[in-house]
């Protein structure tokens, strides 16, 4: 490859991926398209271009790694990897958090002392998805691992001082809590024949 053809993260390391499948029951195995949930998620991310980090290496091997790291929700197991990769250079560009967001299309109440209030503007609201980006410099300032909740490890990071951008996945990315989830999730990402 000659100079003329090189991209702006040809020198960049790849982001090492984490499939993220702890306090979610069973449904990470739960089959879509004849493959376990989780394993179509870590697909996902070796198809974005992501190094997927083994479940036995050290979170300071991590860190220490210097590389961004890319979260990965065992939930969200179609999310496009270009989807991923647009995350990632995203995160590289702004040197901030990135995460990937649904629309909310459910009716959100408020409800205090056990009362049920106002409605929500739900165009307000959005669902954490997935991937959650943490760029390498990020990373280096955690106290400890981000939660594997991608919704709290977002406020964590917040918190911390850190904005995270929030980028709208497309609908195959979608997460799912349920069965009947995974069965939607399977019409809607249905290849044609």
């Amino acid at each position: 490859m000659d100079d003329a053809d090189r991209g702006p993260w040809d020198d960049v390391p790849r982001g090492l991926g984490v499939v993220l499948d702890e306090d979610r029951g069973a449904l990470p195995y739960e089959l879509i398209h004849g493959e376990a949930l989780v394993a179509c998620a870590a697909w996902g991310l070796g198809d974005a271009g992501v190094d997927l980090v083994d479940g036995g290496v050290s979170w300071a091997a991590v860190v220490e790694s210097g590389r961004d790291v890319v979260l990965h929700d065992a939930l969200c197991p179609m999310t496009p990897p270009d989807f991923i990769d647009a995350c990632l250079q995203r995160a590289r560009e702004s040197d901030h958090p990135v995460v990937g967001t649904r629309p909310v299309t459910d009716t959100v109440k408020v409800v205090s002392d056990g009362v049920v209030g106002q409605t929500l503007d739900r165009d307000s609201l959005v669902a954490v998805a997935s991937p959650l980006v943490i760029p390498a410099a990020v990373l280096a300032s955690l106290p400890r691992r981000p939660a594997s909740d991608l919704a709290r490890a977002v406020a964590d990071l917040e918190a911390a001082g850190h904005p995270v951008e929030a980028l709208q996945a497309p609908p195959e990315g979608r997460r799912v809590s349920s069965p009947d989830d995974v069965r939607l999730l399977a019409a809607l990402t249905q290849r044609p024949a």
